[in-house]
């Protein structure tokens, strides 16, 4: 059988572990191939080329092949176009990489939210607090949807009945959207909901869904962290822990 050989596909590198002396195993973001595991024979090397190069947060176009489950990079060309995320835009760029490892499926491609991915990684790095928050929001919807782990946005799930758009709405991860009760932390409008499900279809851009989530930062975020921790299988996310120890410091 020939080597498979993928040449100039977009990709950011998502982590990176020792192998070896002298190499690196990356786990990396294709857009055309979802997540794939690749080896970088010499990348610690002074002399070599992908020394510079292998950078979370940055757009690279990759050249890669081979059938093992772990695939040979042949080359690695940075592509611009932003700055290195700093501070808060940093870690926040950590935290959806840790997302994307721990949700995605490896060789499953999402186009559509590899594009996700990478207008976030632009919005993080303007260093603009308020924008990141929203970026960020915007993304884990976008993540839940595409990989089919968010409902319907535009029904009560258990029931199916459309929402009242006066009517206050939670997201629980055991049974989906679901009308308010009393002792609710955080809870939406039938109207905000049916905005956030509109900038979710097909047609929209992820810019349509930055905008819905503008006036309804808080209350998403109390409802998709749960969530996410809830299919992530953890109480708390590596990079959320090291969020908060910062904070203590």
């Amino acid at each position: 059988m020939a080597t498979k050989r993928i040449a100039d596909e977009p990709a950011y590198v998502l982590h990176r572990y020792d192998w070896s002396e002298s190499s690196l195993i990356l786990d990396v973001f294709t857009r055309q191939h979802g997540r794939v595991a690749l080896v970088a024979r010499g990348a610690k090397k002074p002399s070599s080329s992908f020394r510079p190069v292998l950078l979370p947060l940055q757009l690279l176009h990759l050249a890669f092949g081979g059938d093992a489950e772990i695939r040979n990079l042949k080359s690695a060309e940075w592509q611009g176009g932003h700055v290195m995320p700093t501070g808060d835009g940093l870690l926040s760029g950590y935290y959806l990489n840790e997302l994307l490892m721990r949700l995605l499926a490896r060789d499953d491609p999402h186009p559509a939210l590899f594009d996700a991915y990478a207008a976030t990684v632009q919005l993080l790095a303007s260093q603009n607090t308020d924008t990141l928050q929203v970026a960020l929001r915007a993304f884990e919807l976008r993540l839940l949807r595409d990989i089919g782990l968010l409902p319907t946005l535009d029904a009560e799930t258990a029931t199916l009945l459309p929402l009242e758009l006066e009517t206050r709405y939670v997201l629980v991860a055991e049974s989906g959207l679901r009308e308010a009760h009393g002792d609710d932390r955080a809870s939406l409008s039938g109207a905000d909901w049916l905005g956030l499900q509109l900038a979710l279809e097909s047609h929209s851009t992820f810019s349509d869904t930055v905008q819905a989530c503008v006036n309804s930062i808080s209350e998403l975020k109390t409802q998709l962290r749960a969530l996410l921790h809830y299919h992530c299988g953890v109480k708390v996310l590596k990079t959320r822990q090291m969020m908060i120890d910062l904070q203590a410091l």
